[in-house]
């Protein structure tokens, strides 16, 4: 048990360093950005019809499609930026739990339960960055 105890005191010590907390920053930041600019960027083009009718199919009007976008691609984009970390982890937060319990509420279906945990994962992870901030913030 003293092992562990001093590997975390280590490990504190580790990413306390300025240059260390900055690059996990970034990197933390980007893969969790990574996630939104991607789904964003699919959602334009030829998949716009098909989530636009998924949406008005879940009772979601397609009309909110554009929001959802910019939400997905700016937000991403800047959330890896480190632009506005916490309000934008925050929207990005809210979001994730939203689309969980419209899109993915079918908890028999298995594929639906996991993209359910999924999104409330990732809005876990996105409350931290709105409770802690993301090092290297630009702003």
């Amino acid at each position: 048990m003293e092992f562990l105890r001093r590997l975390d005191r280590m490990l504190a010590e580790l990413v306390s360093a300025p240059a260390t907390a900055n690059a996990m920053g970034w990197i933390a930041r980007s893969l969790v950005g990574l996630i939104f600019v991607v789904a964003g960027y699919h959602k334009l083009g030829a998949g716009y019809a098909g989530t636009s009718a998924y949406m008005e199919s879940m009772g979601v009007p397609g009309v909110l499609l554009p929001l959802v976008i910019l939400l997905e691609l700016g937000g991403g984009l800047a959330l890896i930026a480190g632009f506005q970390t916490r309000l934008v982890a925050l929207l990005l937060a809210l979001f994730c739990v939203a689309a969980a319990f419209l899109f993915h509420t079918n908890l028999a279906d298995k594929m639906q339960q996991i993209m359910f945990m999924k999104n409330l994962a990732i809005a876990g992870g996105l409350l931290a960055f709105t409770l802690y901030g993301g090092k290297s913030e630009a702003g």
